[in-house]
């Protein structure tokens, strides 16, 4: 594989946005270079492309694994491990939302449920745990549809996502059916 211009921008780019997904720029782009090459990667060929170390390439990897995003593979005669990104696109998008759920909306939904639980001891407190109850209330629908979604296949994800903004319009349309009905 070579680092044509626009490999390596796709590369640096994915690098950027892992930081934002939940891993480093470093684990991003090693994703990125196996998500994008046809052939499985060894360590040695993916530190070579990113001008990393061998030990940055070992870490990457290792928590690549940890959320289960590549998978190691063999070649006949060769002792070397090769890697690979593990499934499909929307199994990418799936894990990291997953992985995303169990580090940052899981704990948040916890620790709102124990402040819920407290007694509140004056109408400040009442008042702040009416707004929490809200937060957790929306973590929790969005947890919920974000799961119903994950169970999809791709092709009923793509349509859904197809219709965009037409669920809106449907729903405008439905409230003003109503609203006439009521009057």
């Amino acid at each position: 594989m070579r680092m044509t211009p626009m490999i390596e921008s796709f590369v640096c780019h994915f690098g950027e946005m892992g930081s934002r997904w939940g891993f480093n720029r470093t684990v991003g782009q090693i994703y990125a270079l196996l998500v994008i090459n046809q052939q499985p990667l060894c360590a040695n060929d993916i530190g070579e492309l990113l001008g990393i170390s061998r030990g940055n390439v070992s870490m990457g990897l290792k928590e690549l694994h940890s959320w289960q995003l590549v998978q190691t593979t063999h070649r006949p005669g060769d002792r070397k491990d090769y890697y690979q990104s593990r499934g499909s696109i929307w199994d990418m998008a799936n894990r990291v939302f997953e992985e995303r759920r169990k580090r940052e909306i899981d704990p948040t939904l916890s620790l709102l449920r124990d402040i819920l639980l407290d007694e509140a001891g004056n109408a400040e407190e009442a008042y702040a745990q009416e707004r929490i109850a809200e937060i957790h209330d929306l973590l929790e629908n969005i947890t919920d549809w974000a799961q119903s979604l994950q169970s999809l296949s791709p092709e009923k994800l793509n349509t859904l996502m197809k219709l965009g903004s037409g669920v809106g319009k449907v729903l405008e349309f439905k409230d003003k059916l109503m609203t006439k009905k009521a009057d």
